[in-house]
Formats: structure tokens, C-alpha cells, sequence
């Protein structure tokens, strides 16, 4: 077969059959296919398969392995090896047995259909498949929170009720410098920690109206309802402040500082790390769409990281007047605040 250039599947990945003796498809996995929509390829060869996914990400791969067994297993245990196909959702049609099903199961299959399989049964089976392939790709893979993806949805949903909420942006400052003295093994470690605090503290203070989500490296988002900010920000910062400085050696420890270079190469006193958040709320502001949360808490986000220490701020703009945003300024690690 001629493979489609990468133009031609690049805004609807293909949906991909590999059948090795050119069998078609049972009728109802046809039809669930039909039902997804986009290009449905059949292809009969292991390099062929690997040379088309590597270079267009296929959607989903069905794994015909009725008759052809061998070639079947090989190609999906060669998918599944590369890490850019890996998150790829693969189907493995068997015949029955416990054995062919433990043999697909173990080649790195998301779903194992038999041919004892009810037809009533395959669809909601590889439906299945689809959404937790979906739930997997939404979450961040070192803190297990969710991606990007899902809090922009976890946005849109709060600015569907109606119901005053506030969208933190966290971000650790002076973790760059962190990073290159104590290598990305214990920036990691940092950044493990982090998630955990903001998940327990949010979760914990605000339950299931706490969400808590990961954007990439350091940066984080929560949303928690508007009257909490106080309580939730300040038991964050305050506890931060405890854990940070013993991510550090006893002599940066006791020091305060260690000498890095900054951005530009120039060597410098580097504090210990603090955490800054932004605060957006739509009490005072008609908030549309997440792409404006985000941008508003990423202002608030980076006037706070120009305070000193851990500190967060609160964007009291409105839509008619623009007025500078509040700081919510830190005496050790006690948040001051003002009557709401």
C-alpha cells in the first residue's frame, strides 16, 4: 500500500488495522472504527507499521492476530517499545484462551478481543480502551495531576456555574539555579514535593471543590472557591517555607544562599527557593474563556514572583477600571490578610 503523507493525517491521526494475511476486520469492530471517523488504513507489515506510526501517530491500532499470531505480537511489542508511539491505544484480536490472551495482554495491549467475544461486548470494550488511553495522555506523568487539557475543561466548567471561584498560578522561584547545583534528580524530587503539598493542602482544606493541576516543570494551577483563598494560599506558602530549606545542604542551609549564575552567566548569592502565586477571580471581572484566565493568572503569577519571598496576589482589577494588583505581603510565614 502507499502511505499517506504526513499532511494528509496530520489533523485526524488514522486509524490503522494490522493484518498480516490482509483478513478483515469483524463486522463490529469495522463498524466501531467507521464510527471514529478519519482515514482507516489496512497494513500488512511490521516496518511498515513502525515507519508510518513514527511518522504520523496513528489513533488507534488494531491488531489482527486470528490467523497471524507471531507477526502480530512482534509488531505490537515493537510499538509499544518506542516511547512515541507507546501512548498509542492498541486492540489485539485473538483467538480464545487464556494463553492468547495473556500473550497480547503482555505484549503491551490496551484491550484483548477473542473471537468468543460477544459482538455486544466489543464496542463498549474498545470505547473503554479509548477513554483511559484519553484519562492516561490528560495527566502529568511525574506528579500524576492533570495536564494541560484538563484544567483548561476544569476551567470552563467552573465559569459554567456561575459560582465564585479563583484560579492560583504557583511557580517556584530561583528553582533554575536549585536545578543546576543540585542536578534534575533533586529538582525532580522538588518538584514531587510541591505536588503533593499543593494536593494536600487543596484537597484537604477544600475536598472535592479543590482542584489541583500540573501545567509542566515547576508551574502549577489550583482552583479552589473564592472565599478559601486566604486559608488555602497562606497554609501553602506557610508550608512551603518550612520544606524548602531543607532541600538544600546543611552549609546553603544555614547560609541562606549559595553562589550560582543567573541567566546570564554571572556568578551571584542565589537564595533559597520561594514559591509565588497568582490569584484570578471572577468576582470582580466577567471572565469568558479559559485562554483569559490563563493569561490574567500569569500576569498576577509573574508580579508576584517580582516580590521578595513566598508570597501570593490577589487581582483585584475589574472589567472597568484597572487598578495595580494587591499584594498579599508575608511576615515569616505568616500571611497577612484583610477582611474580604
Amino acid at each position: 500500500m502507499a502511505l499517506p503523507k504526513r499532511s494528509d493525517t496530520f489533523s485526524s491521526p488514522a486509524l490503522i488495522c494490522f493484518a498480516p494475511d490482509d483478513c478483515r476486520p469483524p463486522a463490529s469492530v469495522a463498524a466501531w472504527l467507521d464510527r471514529l471517523g478519519g482515514d482507516s488504513i489496512t497494513i500488512n507489515s511490521e516496518g511498515e507499521l513502525m515507519s508510518f506510526a513514527l511518522r504520523s501517530r496513528p489513533g488507534v491500532v488494531i491488531f489482527d492476530a486470528r490467523t497471524a499470531a507471531p507477526e502480530s505480537l512482534s509488531a505490537l511489542k515493537r510499538l509499544k517499545a518506542d516511547s512515541y508511539t507507546a501512548v498509542v491505544p492498541c486492540a489485539f484480536m485473538s483467538d480464545d484462551g487464556a494463553d492468547a490472551m495473556a500473550a497480547g495482554f503482555d505484549a503491551g495491549a490496551d484491550e484483548v478481543i477473542t473471537k468468543s467475544t460477544p459482538d455486544e461486548s466489543v464496542v463498549p470494550r474498545l470505547d473503554a480502551m479509548i477513554r483511559r488511553s484519553e484519562r492516561d495522555l490528560s495527566v502529568h506523568p511525574s506528579t500524576r495531576l492533570a495536564g494541560a487539557a484538563a484544567i483548561e475543561l476544569e476551567i470552563g466548567k467552573r465559569l459554567g456555574t456561575g459560582e465564585a471561584f479563583a484560579v492560583c498560578y504557583a511557580d517556584l522561584d530561583h528553582f533554575k539555579e536549585f536545578n543546576d547545583r543540585y542536578s534534575y534528580n533533586h529538582g525532580d524530587r522538588v518538584i514531587r514535593i510541591l505536588a503533593k503539598l499543593l494536593h494536600d493542602v487543596v484537597k484537604g482544606l477544600c475536598g472535592e471543590r479543590g482542584f489541583i493541576g500540573h501545567i509542566g516543570g515547576d508551574d502549577f494551577i489550583f482552583i479552589i472557591p473564592y472565599n478559601m483563598i486566604p486559608e488555602v494560599c497562606g497554609e501553602i506558602i506557610a508550608t512551603f517555607d518550612i520544606l524548602a530549606p531543607y532541600q538544600y545542604s546543611e552549609q546553603d542551609r544555614k547560609a541562606g544562599y549559595f553562589f550560582g549564575k543567573d541567566r546570564r552567566g554571572h556568578l551571584d548569592r542565589v537564595p533559597l527557593m520561594t514559591l509565588s502565586i497568582g490569584v484570578v477571580t471572577n468576582l470582580k471581572r466577567n471572565l469568558t474563556s479559559a485562554a483569559l484566565v490563563s493569561q490574567l493568572a500569569t500576569e498576577m503569577k509573574t508580579y508576584a514572583k517580582s516580590l521578595p519571598g513566598s508570597v501570593y496576589t490577589v487581582d483585584r482589577r475589574n472589567d472597568d477600571r484597572i487598578t495595580p494588583p494587591e499584594q498579599r505581603p508575608v511576615i515569616g510565614a505568616t500571611l497577612l490578610t484583610e477582611s474580604q
